[in-house]
């Protein structure tokens, strides 16, 4: 996982949070936001990891892992959980940022400045539907392309072709649909060999597709998201949110690590 890599923006200006060993971005939307928008050409081959209760805890427990979530350019708080624990260290101004929001909200900044976009993730099914959907809502969208890796582990060589073809487009953003914690490796692994700036945003890409519906408005800004996902696919997610959750209220929250 060791590799050389430079940053072209500073991340000493960048407000963090350290949770769980993991330096969480101190930070909001709107900042975000202004920050994509003037550091973006500079980003380039760098990534933003998407960061929940889930990952944080994770990383945790695994330090390789941890070094994935902290080698990016910032790991923002896309779990509600994350930027309360922030406003009671003292970031009053940090607020939940999730990656289906931060990816949406970009895609449009971008539409008046010609920002292209790369989708990478999950099934060809998904990503026309998401297509459909993407240049139904935002026509001046300036798609650069998609794909769907197979089901299994790329060799070297289908792995640099695909490097090849994406940065043939000249995309500005890769969006990296992969999931935890196969998107953040990924995109460690990718590091510097990628034109564009990449984001994992998980679910996003089935959120806009229309596959499955996110939380309504008041359970996402009480941080009941996960209990809306928990309420859909029961059977997958139960346990990892049961043992994620308890684990980062004892240690992050009691224990105030």
């Amino acid at each position: 996982m060791e590799q050389s890599f430079t940053h072209q923006v500073d991340k000493k200006a960048i407000p963090t949070c350290p949770i769980l060993g993991v330096n969480i971005a101190a930070i909001d939307m709107p900042w975000l936001l202004a920050f994509t928008e003037k550091h973006l050409g500079a980003l380039s081959g760098d990534y933003i990891c998407v960061s929940n209760v889930h990952t944080t805890v994770t990383a945790w427990k695994d330090e390789a892992y941890r070094t994935v979530q902290n080698g990016g350019i910032l790991a923002i708080p896309d779990g509600g959980p994350l930027s309360s624990t922030g406003r009671k260290r003292g970031y009053e101004s940090m607020r939940r940022v999730t990656g289906p929001d931060y990816m949406l909200k970009a895609i449009e900044l971008g539409l008046s400045r010609g920002w292209r976009h790369y989708f990478y993730g999950s099934t060809p099914e998904t990503l026309e539907k998401m297509e459909k959907t993407l240049r139904e809502r935002y026509p001046d969208i300036q798609i650069a392309g998609t794909y769907s890796p197979p089901f299994r582990a790329l060799s070297p060589e289908e792995d640099g072709e695909i490097v090849e073809k994406i940065n043939r487009t000249a995309p500005d953003f890769v969006w990296v649909g992969l999931g935890a914690p196969k998107q953040e490796i990924w995109m460690r692994a990718h590091q510097g060999k990628l034109h564009g700036l990449m984001v994992g945003v998980g679910a996003a890409f089935d959120y806009t597709a229309g596959n499955i519906s996110r939380a309504p408005q008041w359970m996402q800004k009480h941080n009941l998201e996960w209990l809306y996902r928990l309420m859909q696919d029961p059977k997958r997610l139960f346990k990892r949110y049961f043992v994620t959750n308890t684990t980062y209220i004892i240690q992050a929250d009691l224990r105030g690590k």
